[in-house]
């Protein structure tokens, strides 16, 4: 059994991490960290892994690493900037889940997170962990960068027309809706139930930290720059999200047309559904999945492509695809632990 280590436990993508790894066949939970928490038994912060799981919480020190082999970072951003080498440097294979280690360019950390990069050296090293388009650099790598929740849902909506002449690249717009979990545990004004019930607010607009990731690999797919104007919402819902990216056709194409081509292009992804004509992505569908779902329509009156992509933010978005590029890592099947479909109803 392969010993896996949780940074970050008490959090929400820590227990997606722990829900979904007790149900993994090749792997063993060693250790769990939590700052707030230290000491307690995780079952006393989460009574739903009660009977299930009996480990207690330890601080997040350097010497976790002899007690894993795969650890995964469920941090707040940068926390876990600057102990990366000491993590790498003992042989752990290591899933960081926040952003401190997804954007290459060391330059854009002061501009879209206000901290000046600790280790600009190691951003090379980082794989950047979306399976569906990097699966080969994953096999091999030691260190992955996971994929934001955002990122996941346009990226994968785009994917597939990068490389083609049909749309204008200058023209892309991505208006996405997440769940309120999105925001983190940590409480706050407007994750505040009586903030967010009942009304849907935009939030970071022309600004989000998730642009740069983004554009970053949109840009590296197209083989130029390319930007992105991304409108972020929140949405009063617990889990789930959608996005609904627009893009400019240069020729006339059917929604049929684009639906081969995009099945195509996904051909052999277990986790990437392309759905038929006429049926367009909603978060219920994926709701504690690992997948994501993508629908296509043609406006043919103003010549554009409309696409839907839904994921959820907790599984496909964060923990789920950690999970995934943690099985590719190992020489694993990548959907082990990871093919159970979405809840609803």
């Amino acid at each position: 059994m392969i010993k896996i280590g949780i940074a970050g436990a008490s959090g929400y993508t820590g227990l997606e991490l722990i829900r979904l790894l007790v149900q993994h066949p090749d792997v063993e939970l060693a250790v769990l960290t939590s700052e707030t928490f230290q000491g307690q038994n995780i079952a006393e912060v989460f009574p739903s892994l009660n009977g299930v799981v009996d480990l207690k919480l330890q601080p997040l020190d350097d010497s976790i690493v002899k007690e894993c082999e795969v650890l995964f970072l469920a941090l707040p951003h940068t926390t876990a900037m600057a102990k990366l080498p000491v993590y790498l440097q003992s042989g752990c294979k290591v899933i960081d889940l926040s952003a401190d280690y997804r954007l290459k360019d060391p330059k854009a950390y002061p501009d879209w997170y206000s901290v000046t990069h600790t280790h600009p050296e190691l951003l090379k090293q980082a794989v950047y962990g979306l399976p569906e388009l990097h699966r080969e650099s994953i096999q091999s790598a030691r260190f992955i960068a996971n994929p934001g929740c955002y990122p996941t849902s346009v990226i994968l909506a785009l994917a597939p027309l990068l490389k083609t002449e049909w749309v204008d690249l200058n023209s892309i717009i991505s208006d996405s809706k997440s769940g309120v979990s999105g925001a983190g545990r940590k409480p706050s004004l407007t994750t505040h139930f009586t903030e967010a019930n009942e009304g849907v607010s935009p939030y970071g607009l022309a600004e989000h930290r998730h642009t740069p990731e983004m554009e970053q690999e949109i840009s590296n797919l197209a083989g130029k720059p390319v930007r992105v104007t991304f409108s972020p919402h929140l949405i009063p819902m617990t889990r789930g999200m959608l996005s609904t990216v627009y893009i400019n056709l240069n020729q006339t194409l059917t929604d049929e047309k684009l639906v081969e081509h995009y099945r195509e292009f996904y051909k052999g992804e277990s986790f990437i559904r392309v759905l038929n004509p006429g049926k367009f992505a909603s978060s219920h569908h994926v709701l504690s999945s690992n997948f994501c779902d993508i629908g296509l329509k043609v406006d043919s009156r103003n010549q554009r492509l409309i696409i839907t992509s839904a994921i959820d933010n907790l599984i496909k978005g964060a923990s789920g695809q950690a999970i995934q590029n943690m099985n590719i890592m190992l020489g694993l099947d990548e959907k082990t632990g990871l093919m159970a479909p979405g809840i609803f109803p």
